[in-house]
């Protein structure tokens, strides 16, 4: 009887084994059928070139492009209200450069957004103003920045793209990607209606920013937290030199205000996750207002209090840090905060995003077919490369700046992604006596005035972004705080201190050059290379 029973059950489990193994065998290749006849009929009936995820700025920015150039752009965001984010308020005036050779340059009117001629540096009762450098001839456009909301500004970014025929932007949250043997092929979302849907196209971007679900599909990437920016807007105020961002290097580090409309200033600073006050309970604007206020400025202050005492809504925004790599996939680019990351201190982001979006748009004007997953991969790896890399030399051994006369634009992104990451960590407040002679270095040599200031000023900024001029910078600063430590007379313990100052400075460049790959693209034996590799890629 049991052992009867025991076939029974045995073949009874057996076959609902093998009826539910066909079951699912069937419905995924009726599935990979149906994707299948979905691309096809994409493709055969017009469907996108480009699928971009994301339509921030460098999505709605990058549409536009592709789409002049005559691509069919199929955008997908997740959310299509005005965005509330505190970061991306400030645009360097070579990211004003950038949005003009995109023909861009209007989402900047009509939308409140305010004049910045430099920044004013505050530090111990001091104050000196570094304007952007007016008289350089090199940079071939007004020589000023610009202030406002983020959200205004990526809403006029995206009515621009989508007042193109070829451009459909539609709500939706990407899923996944869609692979097929290491080339991706489209994506998967849910659209505006909670219906799941599925988008082919030869070439995916993904956009997404810096909290990316995509990014982890495609590299190894893992995103750094260093700090938080900590900000509020105080409304109805306006500041005495609204023109100017008000940087004052405080403790435990910087603190800063800027006119963000004609009528509202943002207050912002920097905290560590070793102390971070409770916003919920009331401890952050005890903070502010007991710790931070008494080190603005009298001039600044009363703003500066007056979000906290009119209980303005304080925001708090990771400041992280990623190097870029490469997708391991073929038929997918990663762009803007999903790709690559610096300290948001010298506010640089978007003018990277956008030298990155004009030089990716020329490699890809060439190619008539961006079908042809393998030759998309060396035009993507090509444009790895030269975003970084600055003036070459030729064969003949002869300075070739091939970077602007075949992209159009000085690449920068190593340079600003080294700045950035070097000055806000010498914006920190320090007890070490080598640390904060490199911070007071840094402030007299912005505030002197001449030369130094306006060569700073214009790394700042974004209108000289060679690595060569960062590095001479850096060690003239340098130089200038070890001369102070001397001062008056070179004691054995000065000695010591300024020795342990080099050893800063050193630390502050070499790891973020290392990182971004600039000692290796700076050697003259790889020059001709990039050139040959950038000139075949664009020949396909």
């Amino acid at each position: 009887m049991d052992k009867a029973f025991m076939e029974v059950f045995l073949w009874t489990l057996l076959a609902f084994v093998l009826t539910w193994t066909t079951y699912h065998v069937t419905n995924r290749r009726k599935k990979a059928t149906k994707l299948a006849d979905v691309a096809v009929e994409e493709i055969r009936y017009g469907g996108p070139d480009v699928i971009i995820v994301g339509a921030g700025v460098g999505g709605s920015a990058l549409a536009y492009a592709l789409a002049k150039d005559g691509r069919r752009v199929h955008v997908i965001e997740r959310d299509m209200r005005e965005p509330e984010r505190m970061m991306g308020e400030f645009m360097q005036p070579g990211g004003r450069l950038f949005l003009s050779k995109l023909d861009l340059q209007d989402c900047l009117e009509g939308i409140d957004a305010q004049k910045a001629t430099g920044l004013t540096l505050y530090k111990d009762g001091k104050e000196a103003a570094s304007p952007f450098p007016v008289e350089d001839n090199k940079f071939p456009y007004e020589p000023s920045a610009r202030m406002f909301y983020n959200g205004r500004f990526v809403q006029r970014l995206r009515q621009k793209a989508s007042s193109l025929p070829n451009v459909r932007l539609e709500e939706g949250t990407v899923r996944s990607l869609i692979e097929e043997k290491g080339v991706i092929k489209g994506v998967t979302y849910k659209n505006s209606l909670g219906e799941e849907s599925t988008a082919f196209a030869p070439l995916t971007v993904v956009c997404d920013g810096c909290y990316s679900n995509l990014r982890r599909s495609l590299n190894d990437n893992n995103a750094e937290v260093i700090s938080y920016t900590v900000g509020y807007v105080s409304k109805n105020c306006r500041l005495e030199e609204p023109e100017k961002l008000h940087l004052i290097m405080a403790k435990p580090s910087f603190t800063m205000l800027y006119q963000i409309s004609s009528t509202d200033v943002r207050c912002a600073f920097e905290l560590f996750s070793n102390y971070f006050p409770s916003i919920a309970n009331g401890e952050m604007a005890s903070f502010v207002k007991n710790d931070l206020a008494p080190q603005v400025p009298p001039k600044l202050r009363k703003i500066f209090l007056k979000g906290i005492e009119e209980g303005a809504k304080i925001k708090v925004t990771p400041a992280k840090r990623m190097s870029a790599t490469l997708s391991r996939k073929k038929g997918v680019i990663v762009l803007g905060d999903a790709f690559n990351m610096r300290h948001p201190a010298i506010a640089s982001g978007m003018m990277v995003l956008l030298s990155d979006i004009l030089i990716l748009r020329r490699l890809l004007k060439p190619l008539r077919n961006l079908g042809d997953a393998n030759k998309v991969s060396e035009v993507i790896k090509c444009f790895y490369v030269i975003r970084k890399v600055n003036a070459q030399q030729n064969m003949q051994g002869s300075v070739y700046h091939w970077e602007e006369e075949t992209t159009g634009v000085k690449p920068m992104s190593a340079t600003v992604n080294t700045l950035g990451n070097a000055f806000s960590q010498v914006l920190v407040a320090s007890t070490d006596q080598a640390k904060e002679a490199m911070r007071q270095g840094c402030y007299d040599y912005l505030s002197s005035g001449g030369f130094r200031t306006s060569g700073m000023m214009a790394l700042f900024g974004g209108m000289n972004p060679r690595p060569l001029s960062l590095i001479y910078h850096l060690f003239a600063i340098t130089l200038s705080s070890i001369g102070q430590l001397l001062s008056p007379f070179p004691s054995p313990l000065r000695i010591w201190h300024s020795l342990r100052l080099c050893g800063v400075s050193l630390k502050l460049l070499i790891p973020h050059l290392k990182a971004e790959g600039v000692i290796h693209m700076m050697s003259p034996i790889n020059a001709a290379a990039y050139c040959k590799n950038y000139m075949t890629a664009t020949a396909v």
